[in-house]
């Protein structure tokens, strides 16, 4: 791709990881990579236009159905998907339909035109990628033949060394906090053929490991407010995102 090609609008879709939860701002609104890479793109493109449809918890076949129509029609010379991990972290998965659904949503985007950025999400260090690593790679594989398919960007983020370290995760342990999307960022940016302003895949300086008790306090903390409201969902048949509008559900001008 051309080096500091320039890209004039910019529609994400896809679930939490897109949407940008766990970097807060003082308006209790959230702001994660996708609103910084448009902002960077906006610093350099005059009335700059900048939609975000991604909504938490969503899963691929909702992606696909509720999201893509809509951002394709936008006409977007730029268009991220990322969506189908809420889908292999569920006790029950059949990972070549949400494939299959996958490829529909990404062929549904490539009718609108504009570059197609594909992502493999990143992965934390711990049990919960342990226990779900077969499924997501299996769906990660895929991303190379639909990518093929319609001449979309891949950004691998789940061979990220730095992105698997637990620093740059947030308290709830499926989202990254404001270090980690700062780096999705740049690793979007890079992709799609802009000039590199660092290694967004660096590794963090090291550090000593909390302590026993810390770790304990931390796994409390983590269960009290994460985990039992997560499992609380799941046995409902609830989800985060229900009911839950895009935050920028039209294609405006953005400024940052």
């Amino acid at each position: 791709m051309e080096m500091n090609a320039r890209y004039t609008s910019f529609v994400a879709v896809g679930d939490s990881f897109t949407e940008g939860m766990s970097d807060g701002l003082p308006d209790g609104s959230y702001r994660g990579w996708a609103d910084l890479l448009a902002a960077r793109l906006a610093a350099s493109s005059p009335g700059f236009r900048y939609a975000n449809l991604a909504v938490r918890g969503k899963l691929i076949g909702q992606i696909a159905d509720e999201q893509c129509g809509p951002a394709a029609a936008m006409g977007a010379d730029l268009v991220t998907l990322v969506g189908g991990l809420n889908d292999v972290l569920r006790p029950r998965c059949e990972v070549a339909r949400v494939c299959a659904r996958f490829e529909e949503a990404a062929a549904v985007l490539a009718r609108g035109g504009g570059q197609l950025v594909l992502m493999r999400s990143p992965g934390r260090q711990g049990p919960v990628l342990e226990r779900f690593r077969p499924r997501m790679e299996q769906l990660f594989a895929h991303l190379d033949e639909v990518a093929a398919r319609h001449g979309a960007v891949v950004v691998d983020l789940y061979a990220s060394r730095a992105l698997a370290d637990p620093r740059l995760w947030a308290d709830d342990r499926l989202h990254l906090n404001a270090e980690g999307h700062r780096r999705v960022a740049e690793a979007v940016w890079q992709a799609i053929g802009l000039t590199a302003e660092e290694d967004w895949d660096a590794p963090l300086p090291s550090a000593a490991p909390p302590g026993w008790r810390a770790r304990r306090t931390a796994d409390l903390r983590f269960a009290r407010e994460h985990l039992v409201p997560w499992l609380g969902r799941r046995l409902t048949g609830r989800s985060s995102g229900d009911g839950r509008p895009a935050k920028r559900p039209e294609l405006l001008p953005y400024e940052g």
